[in-house]
Formats: structure tokens, C-alpha cells, sequence
């Protein structure tokens, strides 16, 4: 497979196409395998190389010349990792990322679950319980002759709210559910399409806010929320009673128990889906709610948040882990620490050279994971909003299968590993 990763220019008329050719077409390598490139399409002049393990330790760095049209950079498959290499072009260029991984399907958390992680949890999802939901639903009109659509409130911890919008199949009978958890972002409404597209698939969906904000109000209304509260990955990073994230999540148990006492809910299909901070949600909840059957995340945000702490790229929230305050308090909010808790038959993508979710906490969740599980590498890919259509292809594509199945209430078939 040949990959495209820039035009560089020669001279006036004329460009040369720099493209790389991984060594496995797949990405993935095992020890003992030597991880590389064949970077070909060069303009002349000199090419800076560097070689890291998951993004932060320096493994190598090179000058190498282009003029012969082609070089190759590479490394041992020493140890389970990513591995990230960036190729700079003559004339200090805008720097090309490769990525790959070894034996990824074995890299381990950076750190211990804190022992009363379980504990903690338990109490935060109690007296959640003891608020009343008190849901009023609200319904709103749509041209879809098949599905009906509304928006939702519930009361939440500490006077605040959990705010959606649901939608759900006309047709008798009872249908799969599914919870669909927003990326990072300062507040913003809800497009109500992210919910009536999965109606029409077939399933009851609810979309809700992370933040205690309607799902519909005006742009200026967003637009005039307090700084705080764009900046919410700020609150609490050194108490874990008041971290954001605590309640975020409990917004997501509150809304689980929602679906699962709708009256027209299967009872057998309960989907939660997101991207980034949506996906780290989705992880967190699968692992905090029971009822959880299926799980669908791309690029989960929160993965290894004191990874920076430990030789390997952290990535958002961002958190300060140099504090040790803030360090003590992240592992309550992280996401690895909550896959251990999953049955969910998961399907879970990332991207090799995201650096706002790195790959190697993701993989890490990934392996904690006990129940069937299915992983879509995407060994081209960024961030979900800086990649192409075809470096998303793996995971739109198995998403795309499992939702379809899903949204009929049929099982999905779990793809292994392929290196």
C-alpha cells in the first residue's frame, strides 16, 4: 500500500510526490520485526528523520539525502509499543508523520487502578440514584414519517440537569437501544440528525449534552456561557470529587438508566457510540453500567491521562499531571481504568499518529477489556477532524456493519486481530 503524504515543490510547474510504504501494509508488527518505511517521490536536498516510542522517547534521529529519489527508515520491533516517526523536507517543510505499532495487543496501563477506584464509583453512581430523574420529554415536529423526535431533561446531581434529544422507530414492537456521547468542545447545541439517523436504523436513540446545557438553545446563548465553563477540562483537576468528568459520566448513567426502563426497549440490544471525548465516555460507561451489550468508540480521548508522567505521549483532557495533586486525582477519570469492568462486545478504533488521543493508551483500554472485542487500526490516520475519508476507512466501514446489524437486534461478528 502506498500512501500519499505530500507535494513538495521543485521548481515553478513541477512537484515531486512524496509517498511512504510501510514494511506491513497493516501497520502492525511483531518482536523481532524490523518497523519501517520506503519513502519514495523525493525532491532533492536533505531530509531531517526521527524516531520515537509512543511519541516521547527519542529513538533516533538522521539527516538522510533525497537526491537519490528514495531512502528507507526504520527501527527493531524490540519491545510492545507505537512507534512515531516524523520526516521533515528540505527547507524545514511541514513535518510528514508515519506510524506503526508492535505487538500492540500487549501494551500494558502506564499505571495501577487505584484500589478504591471501584468504591469510588459505586458511591458516585448511589446518590446519583437518590436524586429523582423527574424526565420530561418534550416532543418537537419532523418531516420523517417514520420516526419521532424530541428533546429530553432530566434532573441530575447537584441541582443540575442531564439535557437530550431522543428519537425512536414509529413501527410497533420493541427495538435496540442506543446512547450516543458528544466529542470535547465549549458548549454546543445538538444537530438533531445524530439522533434521527439511528432512528431510522432502527433503534431508540438518545443524545445527550456532557455539559449542563440545552441541547437547542441559540447560538448566542453558547456563545455567552461563562469561560469556565468552555474551559471545563480545567475544573477540578486536583480533586476528583470535583472533577468535570465525574459528572459527565454520571450524566451517561443517568441516561443508560433511562433507555433501559423505556417500555419499548428490546431488552437485549443497549449500544453506547462516540468519537474522542464521546469515546471516552462510551468507555467509561460500559464499564460502570451493566447493561451495556455493545460498544463502538473512535479515537477515545482519556486514555492514559498520566501518560506523560510515565515515557509515552499524554493527550487530552490535558490535564496538569505535573502536579501531584492532579496526577493523584486522573486516574479516577480515566478511561483505562474502567475497561477492566467492561462485557461489552467493543469495537474500538485509533488512529497511529493521533496525538490528541494517543494510540497507546487506547490500546491499552483496549487490552483490559474481558469481553469479545474487535479493534479497527487506522495506521494512516490523525484525529478524527483532521483525517481523510480513506485514513477513517477501517472504522467507518466496520461501524457501518455492526450498526446495521445492530439496529435489526442481530449479533455482530468480532474480526480478530490482523497483522
Amino acid at each position: 500500500m502506498s500512501i500519499l503524504l505530500a507535494a513538495l515543490s521543485l521548481f515553478p510547474g513541477q512537484t515531486a510526490q512524496l509517498k511512504a510504504v510501510p514494511f506491513h501494509a497493516s501497520g502492525l508488527y511483531h518482536v523481532g520485526e524490523k518497523v519501517g518505511w520506503k519513502l519514495t517521490g523525493l525532491a532533492p536536498g536533505q531530509y531531517s528523520c526521527v524516531i520515537r516510542r509512543n511519541n516521547k522517547i527519542e529513538l533516533a534521529e538522521s539527516v538522510r539525502s533525497g537526491n537519490a529519489g528514495s531512502f528507507e527508515i526504520s527501527w527493531p520491533a524490540d519491545e510492545p509499543s507505537m512507534i512515531y516517526a516524523e520526516v521533515t523536507p528540505p527547507g524545514g517543510g511541514k513535518p510528514v508523520a508515519l506510524g506503526a505499532a508492535i505487538e500492540p495487543t500487549r501494551i500494558t496501563p502506564s499505571e495501577a487502578r487505584p484500589k478504591d477506584f471501584k468504591q469510588f464509583w459505586d458511591a458516585k453512581i448511589a446518590a446519583l440514584r437518590r436524586v429523582p430523574e423527574n424526565a420530561h420529554v418534550t416532543e418537537k415536529p419532523t418531516d420523517q414519517q417514520d420516526i419521532t423526535y424530541g428533546t429530553v431533561v432530566m434532573d441530575h446531581v447537584g441541582g443540575e440537569h442531564v439535557y437530550g434529544q431522543l428519537a425512536r422507530p414509529k413501527a410497533p414492537g420493541k427495538h435496540p437501544a442506543l446512547l450516543q456521547l458528544q466529542w470535547a468542545s465549549p458548549p454546543y447545541p445538538l444537530d438533531k440528525w445524530w439522533v434521527m439517523g439511528y432512528a431510522k436504523q432502527g433503534f431508540i436513540a438518545l443524545n445527550i449534552e456532557p455539559h449542563d446545557v440545552p441541547t437547542d438553545a441559540p447560538a448566542s446563548f453558547y456563545q455567552g456561557l461563562p469561560n469556565s465553563i468552555k474551559n471545563y477540562n480545567a475544573i477540578g483537576q486536583g480533586d476528583r470529587d470535583k472533577n468535570y468528568f465525574v459528572n459527565m459520566y454520571l450524566r451517561g448513567v443517568r441516561a443508560l438508566d433511562y433507555l433501559a426502563k423505556d417500555p419499548d426497549w428490546d431488552g437485549k440490544t443497549l449500544v453506547v457510540i462516540g468519537t474522542s471525548m464521546g469515546g471516552q465516555q462510551s468507555l467509561c460507561l460500559a464499564g460502570l453500567h451493566p447493561k451495556v451489550t455493545h460498544l463502538i468508540v473512535n479515537v477515545p480521548a482519556g486514555c492514559d491521562i498520566n501518560a506523560d508522567l510515565h515515557g509515552r505521549q499524554g493527550g487530552y483532557p490535558n490535564f496538569n499531571v505535573k502536579d501531584p495533586k492532579v496526577a493523584a486525582t486522573a486516574p479516577y477519570v480515566d478511561a483505562v481504568n474502567f475497561a477492566p469492568d467492561i462485557k461489552a462486545t467493543c469495537l474500538v478504533a485509533m488512529g497511529f499518529i493521533d496525538t490528541v488521543s494517543p494510540p497507546c493508551g487506547i490500546w491499552a483500554a483496549f487490552n483490559q477489556i474481558k469481553g469479545p472485542k474487535e479493534v479497527a487500526p487506522m495506521p494512516e490516520s490523525p484525529h478524527n477532524h483532521l483525517a481523510t475519508p480513506a485514513q477513517l476507512k477501517p472504522y467507518t466501514d466496520r461501524s457501518a456493519v455492526w450498526l446495521t446489524a445492530l439496529g435489526k437486534s442481530q449479533p455482530v461478528v468480532v474480526q480478530g486481530v490482523k497483522y
